[in-house]
């Protein structure tokens, strides 16, 4: 009798461990994949002027990605030139500072995959930012990130700065994505 009374126990000891294992979630087990993000219609949309959006268009259709040494370029270049600019003139650091500049910060490695943000600047300020590259392996990943990455977007250009608040459940995502967006405002020199 008692060997039997422990058999069934061990048997649902084993089938409830079983049953509560997730294997989508084992780390040896899971691939990273990052979604990339078309940033055309969102960045024309949230500088609100013809400018700044044929601008940041001319950018990305000039066949240069934003990378970090791009951007480090063109942002040595820009802070060089507006210095520059400002001693001679006021005419011509207000046409420097009316274009808008994209920055794609590091992607940063989270637990489910890559997160890559990128920014837009115009006169000093963040207008726009956006993600480059976000963990999408499954459909628990798409339901939390295309819930909170909005969310993170929005905040960044209230706050104007990395100190953005985390979405409950997409602590990951928020880890990578302040990191990233930290490496692009600093691109930037904001």
């Amino acid at each position: 009798m008692r060997r039997t009374v422990l058999w069934a126990m061990s048997t649902l000891t084993v089938l409830v461990l079983l049953f509560s294992y997730s294997t989508s979630r084992s780390s040896s087990a899971v691939v990273a994949e990052t979604r990339q993000v078309t940033t055309s219609s969102k960045t024309s949309d949230s500088t609100g002027s013809t400018s700044g959006s044929s601008s940041a268009s001319s950018t990305d259709s000039s066949g240069q990605e934003p990378t970090d040494d791009a951007t480090t370029d063109s942002g040595t270049t820009s802070s060089d030139t507006s210095g520059s600019s400002g001693s001679s003139g006021s005419s011509g650091s207000t046409s420097t500072s009316s274009a808008a500049k994209t920055y794609a910060g590091d992607a940063v490695m989270t637990r489910y995959g890559n997160v890559q943000v990128q920014i837009t600047v115009k006169a000093g300020k963040i207008t726009a930012a956006e993600v480059l590259q976000v963990p999408w392996n499954d459909r628990r990943d798409q339901m939390i990130n295309s819930a909170a990455v909005p969310v993170y977007n929005q905040e960044t250009v209230s706050a104007q700065s990395a100190q953005i608040d985390v979405v409950s459940g997409a602590t990951y995502t928020w880890d990578g994505y302040t990191q990233s967006l930290q490496s692009a405002i600093d691109q930037a020199n904001l």
